[in-house]
């Protein structure tokens, strides 16, 4: 999304870092591209650690890309914004195109060398679209509130940081109005993204420290 702004502190990178070490094994042993899907509440850091796990590849050589599901909301921000207020049951998974970004991890494992995506432009509130070529790529990396339940994934980060774990950092973003009608918002959202959490393959905790899921024991380390 175009006009995102990122706070990117030291807990994001801490954590990127142990992910990276933790996937690098696996992405190099991969045969083909390997998506990695970084899911979690609104402010929980899902960009940033991105983001900073995409410099770390960089680092080792691993040409990488990022998708935001923010690109893939039905309406662009603003207007979602104003829907949400007329109609609080428009908050959820039906804002989101989640079977188009699928489609699109889908065409990249299949090996299409490019991708048609949508792109919003936050500060115009409206949504392009735009071509991403993927030739040469080895990781990609999708980060977004509800990415946990995508298919076409190989690795799944869920960030178990909570609405009021981080309503600091979200006023330090000033993407929404920081009123009681975010807050009944930011309840509902919790209820959905933290049924998720059982499908992660890592744990982000609320103090950055990464555990992977043991998935045979239905516990985490």
């Amino acid at each position: 999304m175009k006009g995102d702004k990122l706070v990117v502190q030291e807990g994001h990178v801490k954590a990127a870092h142990s992910i990276t070490e933790l996937l690098l094994p696996q992405i190099v042993k991969a045969q083909s591209k390997f998506i990695i899907a970084i899911a979690g509440e609104s402010g929980s850091g899902k960009s940033e650690i991105a983001a900073a796990i995409f410099e770390f590849l960089f680092e080792k050589g691993i040409r990488t890309i990022i998708l935001q599901q923010d690109d893939y909301f039905v309406y662009p921000p603003r207007t979602n914004a104003e829907m949400r207020r007329k109609d609080i049951s428009h908050v959820g998974l039906s804002e989101v195109y989640l079977e188009v970004l699928d489609q699109n991890l889908r065409d990249i494992i299949d090996g299409e060398n490019e991708i048609d995506k949508p792109l919003v432009i936050f500060d115009e509130d409206r949504i392009t679209e735009e071509v991403v070529k993927v030739e040469g790529v080895k990781t990609i990396i999708v980060d977004g509130t509800y990415t946990t339940i995508l298919k076409n994934v190989h690795q799944r980060i869920f960030i178990d940081r909570t609405y009021i774990d981080t309503r600091e950092i979200r006023k330090l973003r000033l993407r929404e109005e920081q009123d009681e009608l975010l807050e009944r918002i930011l309840r509902i959202e919790h209820r959905i993204i933290s049924s998720h959490k059982p499908r992660a393959d890592i744990i982000v905790t609320d103090n950055y420290r990464v555990k992977k899921v043991i998935k045979n024991e239905g516990k985490s380390r």
